[in-house]
């Protein structure tokens, strides 16, 4: 299980560069520029770092005990912030960010203007980003804290 732990705080920063790469570029490109291939492959490392994160955290979030807690008794888990934020809030929001990144990607592929392509990536992978952001553990979460990288 450490191994996984120590993947997943060290996958965070994979996602975390490429979304904001993915942000950037997008914002950069809304002036005017053209969508090239290496903007689309930054898009696509962002869509990939999140899968590969997600399936680890997948992994993890199963043989958890917050899982286990989940299971078998519910109202006690919404009660504890802690518990809650782990077993309900963090994977929520964390698959709902992915969604947004697949959605997002798919929808630039299928835009027909340069424009376009970076008004997509920018309201998706914008979303996605701050819904990332927000149900990262930081160390300054009290309840949550987690630190930056965690070792194995």
């Amino acid at each position: 299980m450490s191994v996984l732990y120590f993947l997943h705080s060290l996958l965070r920063w994979a996602v975390l560069l490429f979304g904001l790469l993915s942000v950037i570029n997008a914002l950069s490109g809304i002036s005017g520029k053209t969508y090239t291939s290496g903007n689309k492959k930054i898009n696509l490392f962002f869509l990939i770092s999140c899968d590969i994160q997600l399936l680890v955290g997948l992994g993890m979030y199963f043989s958890s005990p917050w899982f286990k807690m989940l299971k078998e008794n519910a109202s006690e888990v919404m009660k504890n912030a802690t518990a809650r934020f782990f077993a309900v809030e963090h994977i929520t929001m964390m698959i709902i960010a992915i969604i947004l990144v697949h959605i997002g990607y798919s929808s630039i592929k299928k835009a027909t203007t340069d424009n376009a392509k970076y008004k997509k990536a920018l309201i998706f992978f914008g979303l996605a980003l701050l819904l990332i952001l927000a149900a990262i553990p930081w160390p300054f979460r009290e309840a949550v804290a987690r630190p930056l990288l965690r070792g194995l």
